[in-house]
């Protein structure tokens, strides 16, 4: 059990496996969700009603609430886990003061839009949280499986291993074993770019393309983030292990990703508004692939897959002519 107290921001199926993990390990958990009916809900009914209703929960284990402050408040260790597209809604009633001393930590898998940062200088930016007091959890890991209790893996990252490690404590049990990592950066940026090559992936599956060729696909998309992240954050690391390459593979062949998911409509010829209104979530893929071009302008990687992704969410190009083109780059 860790004596630190855990406050988690967001009500969807990644928080709700977080808490899961927390509470598994009888740690201290502040729960903090915007809908006060999705709250009042868990505390009579034992589940979150919108996302992974399996998990059931001890309501006397949580202090669940909507409100921001008291939760940060109560808290010493913070896990954001919220689509970061609404990242910013959801702090702007927290000041710089209220986060002062505190450990965040972020389970986001996107670029922040209104200022085109990962999560990790966003936080170091733009509330003037120390590097050595952010962190990031990362995969290969998918929260439908954390709720069927499946043998899964966590890495965790921050600069801080001391910090790393406590969190990975923390949420580690009987079905989650960890690693953790210094390499907060580049697993940030790798955690981001697996989810637009998945929805590749799933635009590629849509269109009809086989095993065959989705081998070829993941294995130049792996090639494709390491020359980015290799140039954005250019430290020694190692693509191949779990927090990269594991991540990737799960998240591009998964039938539990959402972005795969998300492409898989586009390829059978859904536009991007229907594939949202019938998915009901978020895939962090589509607002992360225009964020990572418009930083691409300044680092000027090669990115085939990526471009391909823009070009057919974006631009409208046609997804089977854009993957005609891709296909004749790939090696």
């Amino acid at each position: 059990m860790s004596e630190n107290h855990f406050g988690v921001i967001g009500g969807g199926s990644w928080a709700t496996a977080i808490v899961k993990m927390l509470c598994s390990n009888q740690s201290k958990v502040s729960w903090w969700m915007r809908s006060e009916k999705s709250v009042q809900h868990i505390k009579e009914h034992r589940h979150n009603p919108k996302y992974i209703r399996s998990v059931e929960f001890n309501p006397d284990q949580l202090w669940l609430s909507t409100d921001i402050q008291e939760t940060v408040r109560k808290s010493d260790i913070l896990i954001l886990a919220i689509p970061s597209a609404f990242l910013q809604d959801v702090l702007l009633p927290i000041s710089k003061s209220d986060f002062k001393g505190k450990v965040i930590f972020s389970a986001i898998k996107g670029i922040i839009p209104e200022t085109n940062e990962i999560p990790a200088s966003y936080l170091s930016n733009s509330w003037g949280i120390p590097d050595n007091k952010i962190g990031m959890i990362s995969g290969p890991c998918h929260a439908e499986e954390v709720a069927m209790e499946r043998l899964s893996y966590l890495t965790i990252g921050c600069p801080d291993k001391s910090l790393a490690a406590a969190v990975a404590e923390a949420l580690s049990c009987r079905y989650i074993k960890t690693t953790v990592t210094d390499d907060l950066y580049g697993t940030e940026v790798g955690a981001i770019l697996k989810n637009v090559f998945a929805i590749a992936s799933g635009i590629c599956h849509g269109l009809g393309y086989g095993d065959n060729f989705q081998a070829v696909l993941l294995s130049n998309a792996i090639q494709e983030m390491e020359r980015f992240v290799d140039k954005i954050s250019p430290v020694h690391r190692d693509v191949k292990c779990s927090a990269y390459l594991g991540d990737l593979l799960v998240t591009g062949y998964s039938l539990h990703s959402r972005n795969r998911r998300f492409g898989n409509f586009i390829g059978r010829g859904y536009s991007v508004k229907a594939t949202m209104a019938e998915m009901r979530m978020v895939a962090e893929g589509y607002y992360a692939v225009k964020c990572v071009m418009d930083l691409n302008q300044k680092y000027k990687v090669n990115l085939p897959i990526t471009e391909a992704v823009f070009n057919v969410l974006y631009e409208d190009t046609p997804a089977i002519s854009e993957m005609r083109q891709l296909s004749e780059k790939l090696a």
